[in-house]
């Protein structure tokens, strides 16, 4: 079984069609939000140095990846930042827009003359979402943002990883896709306002670290009515078990849970050990915690006997909760991701075929859709300013440089 491939298509209409958004962000969070929308139907345009968005420049073999990924379903207008007219033609573009999406250093926006009070001069009715990693106020705010500030800071690190090592970082821009998440679904709420409840625009505020703060729980309050901070526990959960990942006996891994009392049972009566749900040391969860270890050397010595294959097949029958540990490798062969289309295969101008995660979340009635790769820099410069300057302001802006048309696209990167 092979990805399913499947076809743009540049005329398909989302239910944010009509929903027109200046995407000023660079990197991963700003663009994980203005994903969200173009996935949708919003038209997304971003607006690029002439250098391009420096996501472009996290590559792959050559390839810009995480580019083509995270920037589908946009368009992008290429400029220099540094001519005083990219200023006025920025404003042009606010006039029509509902939202702007920037993810500069505070204060940056209203040194290059586009502040909020600026732009809501300009256009009473735009949303204007503003990410960066400590907020627009504080003591923090002129701090750098990135995602792994925020993702110590937080205390995300401090409990990942094993007890007796460091601290693990996330290998992934955790924080900025919580950021983006959080920021795209504040956008749609400000944007309902103003379409549906007749407000007026406003600013979204969207900070790093808040985002990653959020998503750790009630680890403030645990710690104020315990005294005592969390320790990392490796896979472990320090709130219910069995939880772990367990070896194989053919050297692979499945992560299982068993966070309720009824599968907990299930559990221990399928491996042949339902005295464990007499067993005072097994019986609840909260006894559980207190003899882990010994749980989970029980568990793991029985899945030690079993493939993975095998395991996975044996515990399907009995309706316990576990699963394989996949890498990509792996990822790509499943039924579940191939038959549900969890990742699909859109042509590239350079890659062939690319395989990406589909749009996410699924709705049945007004579906996102596919309808164009990741833009070079400038690709879409002409479609976009011609209309707003006319022709012959235009043609005079791309002879002074100001403005960037379609930059040619790289060799093709030979698969891999």
């Amino acid at each position: 079984m092979e990805i399913h491939r499947k076809q743009w298509k540049p005329q398909a209409r989302g239910p944010l069609s009509g929903v027109r958004v200046i995407d000023l962000s660079r990197v991963a969070a700003g663009n994980m939000l203005t994903l969200q929308l173009a996935d949708f139907g919003a038209d997304v345009i971003k607006i690029e140095p002439r250098t391009g968005d420096t996501l472009r420049g996290m590559k792959v073999e050559g390839a810009s990846t995480y580019w083509k990924v995270y920037s589908r379903n946009k368009k992008s207008v290429g400029v220099d930042f540094r001519r005083a007219e990219t200023i006025g033609l920025i404003k042009q573009l606010v006039a029509d827009a509902d939202a702007v999406i920037e993810s500069f250093r505070p204060g940056v926006l209203e040194k290059m003359g586009l502040g909020p009070d600026v732009l809501l001069g300009i256009n009473p009715s735009l949303v204007i979402a503003r990410i960066s990693g400590w907020g627009q106020k504080g003591p923090y705010k002129h701090k750098p943002g990135f995602g792994t500030l925020a993702e110590g800071y937080s205390g995300y690190a401090a409990i990942s990883g094993f007890a007796d090592r460091e601290p693990v970082l996330p290998s992934i821009f955790l924080g900025d896709m919580t950021s983006g998440l959080y920021g795209a679904y504040a956008v749609m709420v400000a944007l309902w306002n103003v379409k549906v409840n007749g407000g007026a625009g406003q600013i979204v505020e969207v900070s790093l670290f808040d985002s990653t703060l959020s998503i750790l729980g009630p680890q403030a309050a645990n710690f104020k009515l315990t005294g005592k901070v969390k320790p990392r526990s490796g896979s472990r959960s320090t709130t219910n078990t069995p939880r772990n990942v367990y070896k194989t006996a053919d050297e692979k891994w499945i992560c299982l849970s068993a966070s309720t009392e009824s599968m907990a049972a299930r559990l221990f009566t399928a491996i042949g050990r339902d005295d464990m749900n007499h067993d005072p040391r097994f019986r609840s969860n909260d006894v559980r915690l207190a003899n882990v270890a010994e749980v989970d050397r029980i568990v793991g010595d029985y899945i030690a006997r079993k493939t993975l294959e095998e395991n996975l097949e044996f515990f399907d029958r009995e309706a316990v909760t576990v699963g394989p540990v996949y890498d990509a490798a792996q990822l790509s062969k499943d039924r579940y991701v191939i038959e549900g289309e969890s990742l699909v295969e859109l042509e590239d101008p350079e890659l062939g075929y690319m395989p990406m995660h589909n749009v996410v979340p699924r709705l049945s009635a007004t579906p996102g859709v596919m309808r164009m790769p990741a833009p070079n820099i400038g690709e879409h410069t002409k479609e976009v300013l011609e209309p707003v300057l006319g022709s012959a302001a235009y043609e005079r802006l791309v002879s002074q440089g100001i403005i960037v048309e379609a930059v040619q696209r790289s060799a093709a990167v030979s698969e891999q």
